[in-house]
């Protein structure tokens, strides 16, 4: 007997199971630079912290930045003012470097202009001597200094040597010194000084004056001119220049009423006043003390009065 059919297999009406949590689980991957609260929000997953070490270094390279903005716009202002300045490009020179080449390029030109106007006063004859003037002329006459110059007229006023000049000038014995001097445009100025005579000295061919240092010189004597006692009269005779030296001692009105000194040797001098009374003078040391106790000795009254030693002068 046969039993009931056999029902064909049939696929299973039961639903397949869900994969597992586990098996579908995908990782999140989260860009390293996206916004922390963008991450928040989508994996509700908290910020991440900044150290302090982390914010010091942000805050470090923020300044940086800053600081190099702020160069690129000061070159930026400074490049504009250099375009504004210089519209064709080229470099500015330094205001130092300007001013050291205008100084050099003046002191060039200085130069030059000086050299070129001492070649034209030195060889061309714009600034030659057409007028001499003699200053200082009393017994010597303006010819005399003249004709010892010698400085020939239309010669170059750089040309003249005016030491030489004075020198030529200074041989008349009558001048006690002499100056030339330059006058531009074309004067040359003859200044002397003619020697005073203080002694008088009576001799065969006629009398020489004596100025304070013994050099004799002819010439008209001044009144009341002392007369000078000595046997060889000169600069470099020792009595000749003890006596003149007590005559250029005296006071004025003292040296008014000499009327001669006698020196026969530098340790017996001696005055006679015009009046006869006799001044004992001796050596010429102290002389300036003996002069003064000389003025006070001739308001006494005597014939001879002795200051040879200043300390105890008489008079008798």
């Amino acid at each position: 007997m046969t039993g009931p059919p056999s029902q064909p297999e049939s696929e299973s009406t039961e639903p397949e199971s869900a994969p597992t949590t586990d098996a579908m689980t995908v990782p999140l991957e989260v860009p390293t630079d996206a916004d922390p609260g963008a991450v928040a929000e989508e994996g509700d997953a908290e910020p991440e912290f900044e150290g302090p070490r982390r914010r010091e270094r942000r805050e470090r390279a923020e300044r940086r930045e800053a600081q190099a903005r702020a160069r690129a716009i000061e070159e930026a202002r400074l490049e504009a003012k250099r375009k504004v300045r210089n519209p064709s490009g080229g470099a500015t020179p330094a205001r130092g470097s300007v001013r050291g080449l205008k100084v050099v390029l003046l002191g060039l030109l200085a130069l030059v202009v000086t050299v070129g106007l001492g070649l034209v006063m030195y060889f061309t004859p714009l600034m030659s001597v057409r007028n001499v003037v003699v200053v200082g002329t009393g017994s010597v006459t303006e010819e005399q200094v003249l004709q010892a110059a010698a400085v020939p007229v239309g010669r170059p006023l750089l040309q003249v040597d005016t030491d030489a000049v004075a020198d030529r000038v200074a041989t008349i014995r009558q001048v006690a010194t002499a100056r030339v001097q330059r006058e531009y445009p074309s004067t040359l100025r003859i200044t002397i000084a003619e020697r005073v005579p203080v002694a008088v000295k009576d001799f065969p061919d006629g009398p020489r004056l004596y100025d304070r240092d013994g050099v004799d010189f002819t010439g008209p004597p001044p009144p009341a001119l002392p007369y000078l006692d000595v046997d060889n009269p000169g600069p470099a005779d020792p009595p000749t220049k003890a006596a003149l030296e007590v005559l250029t001692s005296l006071r004025p009105d003292v040296a008014g009423q000499v009327g001669r000194v006698a020196a026969p040797s530098v340790a017996s001098i001696t005055l006679t006043l015009t009046d006869g009374r006799v001044v004992v003078w001796g050596t010429n040391d102290r002389t300036e003390e003996k002069a003064e106790k000389l003025a006070a000795l001739l308001t006494q009254p005597g014939h001879t009065y002795d200051v040879s030693s200043p300390d105890l002068p008489t008079v008798k």
